[in-house]
């Protein structure tokens, strides 16, 4: 097993979620700035898998950590409504 795998192996459910909502940021940030169906699209798809993470830890895990991540999800979530929402009135 080479480096790579054994760090990946190693993080924890609530890391992953982290990088995972970590992840939907960039997304959300990239549809906010440049705003089309793609960026859009993209920041769904990486805002469910960060969802998907985010409730695997919380089966693992039920603490503050996973509370933090949950609120940071859900925020990448309301801010991509907007965008959505924005990009669709000026169209």
């Amino acid at each position: 097993m080479n480096r790579k795998d054994s760090s990946l192996q190693s993080q924890n459910p609530i890391s992953q979620a982290q990088n995972s909502v970590e992840s939907a940021h960039n997304a959300v940030s990239q549809a906010q700035t440049h705003p089309n169906e793609q960026t859009i699209d993209q920041a769904k798809r990486s805002l469910e898998h960060a969802q998907t993470a985010v409730h695997q830890a919380m089966t693992s895990h039920n603490d503050q950590a996973v509370e933090m991540v949950q609120d940071m999800l859900s925020q990448e979530q309301q801010e991509l409504l907007q965008v959505e929402d924005q990009y669709h009135s000026h169209q």
